[in-house]
């Protein structure tokens, strides 16, 4: 016997539509949440390789006497610079090493080293001509920009 009344059940064309839509807005919200990520963990990877190469170009130069040790005022590349004053003006387009090497990987930071006497006072007793405020900005096509800055004070 046959049951009147039973029949098929399933989804009629506007509701499979219906449901597609909705999926599909779904999975778009989903994807640009992704992508905004994606986006903030690669600036923060070249905000962390910005600020790397500011330290390690601020301590090259902080690690050179504060004296000019062979009297020449500038040297002539910066794999010769032997004093802090030599770095003055310094504009690398590209990280390079403390030879003037390009590093491979990083040719799209832009270097630039200011050394500079600050005001007297800035560090209590040390008298201003003993004294240099060395400031190094690096800076990458995306925005980012890392500004670190150290002393270098003549020993007496």
């Amino acid at each position: 016997m046959r049951r009147r009344g039973s029949r098929n059940r399933g989804f009629t064309l506007i509701e499979l539509i219906v449901s597609i839509a909705v999926i599909s807005i779904a999975v778009t919200g989903v994807l640009g949440i992704l992508s905004d990520v994606s986006v903030r963990s690669g600036q923060s990877l070249v905000q962390a390789q910005a600020t790397q190469i500011a330290s390690a170009y601020l301590n090259e130069v902080l690690s050179r006497p504060f004296a000019d040790p062979d009297g020449t005022p500038i040297e002539p590349s910066r794999a010769l610079f032997d004093d802090v004053a030599d770095y003055n003006g310094l504009v690398n387009g590209g990280a390079r090493d403390q030879f003037n090497n390009p590093i491979p990987g990083l040719t799209q930071f832009t270097v630039t080293v200011q050394v500079s006497t600050p005001p007297a006072g800035t560090l209590g007793a040390v008298p201003q001509p003993s004294m240099f405020l060395v400031t190094v900005s690096v800076t990458h096509p995306t925005g980012v920009l890392v500004v670190l800055n150290g002393y270098r004070t003549q020993h007496p």
